[in-house]
C-alpha cells in the first residue's frame, strides 16, 4: 500500500505534469478538422450521484470468490461515504458461470447498498479478468442476469463479437440499466487518436460511460492517455468518461480525473480487482483536496 505522503507527494507531481498536456492537445493532426468544444460537460445522474460533476466518482470492486464474502465485504464497506459505486465483479467468483446464483447474488447485495450505484461486471480474462469464456457464454450470462437479476450500470467488453454485444446493449436499456463500454489493453498504451477513436466508437454505439485502460511502458504513455481524455472530454463526449493507466506507473491517472474529464475511478478495499489501485482512504483523502484546490 502506498505510505499516504508519498502518494500525495507524487500526486501533486503528476498533476503539474498534467496540466501541460492540454496545450499539446491542442494541436490537430495535419489535415483534420478542429473539433467543436463540447458546450457542457456530459452528465450521468443515477440514484442520488451525477456522475461528471465535481470529483470524480469512486468505484470500489469486490474480489471475493464466494457469495457469502461478496455479502460480508458489503456489510463492511456500505456505510463509507467516501464511494459511490460497487463493482460487483462476477467473474471472481467460483460460480460464476451459475446465471441464476448470481442473479440472486445481485438482489442481496442491492439490499445491502442503500443509494449507492450496483455495477455487474464479468471482466473476461482477455481483458484481465479470472475466466476465459466464449461470446455465447458471456452474452447468455448478462442475459439472464438482465431478465432475473438488478442493478444499475452494466459493464460490456467494446471487443466482444458486436453481433451478440449490440443486442445487449440495446436489451440493457429495455431493462432500465446504464451501459459502460469497456476495452482493456494490457501490454501497451495506444496512441491518442487511437484511444480517441475507441472511445467515439463506444460512444456511437450507445454507451452510457466510455471506458478504456491501458497499461503504459513510461511516463509518456501516462500523459498520452491524459491528454487523450482531456481532448475527448474537451471536444467529442456526450457521454462521462471512465480512463486509467494501469500498473504502479498509472496510479497519478486515478486521481487526476477532475482535471482531464475522467469522471469515475476505481479504489480498493483489501485486495485489489487490477494493478495500480489506490486504498479508498487514500484515494478520497487525494481526490478531496484537488477538488479542494481547483475551486470547484
Amino acid at each position: 500500500m502506498i505510505q499516504r505522503r508519498e502518494f500525495l507527494g507524487a500526486s501533486g507531481a503528476m498533476l503539474a505534469l498534467s496540466l501541460i498536456t492540454p496545450s499539446a492537445a491542442r494541436s490537430q493532426p495535419t489535415g483534420q478538422p478542429s473539433p467543436a468544444s463540447s458546450a457542457k460537460p456530459p452528465l450521468l445522474t443515477l440514484r442520488e450521484t451525477t456522475i461528471g460533476q465535481g470529483s470524480p466518482k469512486v468505484i470500489v470492486p469486490t474480489t471475493a470468490t464466494h457469495a457469502a464474502e461478496v455479502l460480508k465485504f458489503v456489510d463492511k464497506v456500505a456505510p463509507s461515504q467516501d464511494f459511490h459505486v460497487l463493482e460487483l465483479r462476477l467473474d471472481m467468483l467460483e460460480n460464476a458461470l451459475e446465471a441464476s446464483a448470481m442473479a440472486a447474488l445481485t438482489h442481496q447485495v442491492r439490499a445491502r447498498l442503500g443509494n449507492k450505484l450496483l455495477l455487474l461486471t464479468f471482466r473476461t480474462k482477455d481483458e484481465g479478468g479470472k475466466k476465459a469464456v466464449s461470446d455465447e457464454q458471456y452474452v447468455q450470462l448478462y442475459q439472464q442476469l438482465l431478465a432475473e437479476g438488478t442493478g444499475d450500470l452494466l459493464d460490456i467488453e467494446m471487443y466482444r463479437d458486436r453481433t451478440k454485444t449490440d443486442p445487449l446493449i440495446a436489451l440493457a436499456h429495455q431493462r432500465g440499466f446504464k451501459v459502460i463500454l469497456s476495452n482493456h489493453e494490457l501490454k501497451s498504451t495506444p496512441a491518442k487518436e487511437e484511444i480517441i477513436s475507441r472511445l467515439r466508437e463506444q460512444q456511437a454505439r450507445g454507451a452510457d460511460i466510455l471506458k478504456l485502460a491501458a497499461m503504459p511502458a513510461d511516463a509518456g504513455d501516462v500523459l498520452t492517455l491524459l491528454t487523450a481524455t482531456w481532448e475527448m472530454h474537451q471536444h467529442y463526449a456526450q457521454r462521462p468518461i471512465l480512463t486509467m493507466s494501469m500498473g504502479d506507473l498509472g496510479v497519478m491517472t486515478r486521481m487526476s480525473g477532475e482535471l482531464t474529464g475522467s469522471a469515475l475511478t476505481f479504489a480498493m478495499v483489501g485486495e485489489a480487482s487490477a494493478s495500480g489501485q489506490v486504498a479508498l482512504e487514500d484515494l478520497s483523502s487525494v481526490l478531496g483536496i484537488v477538488h479542494q484546490s481547483m475551486g470547484s
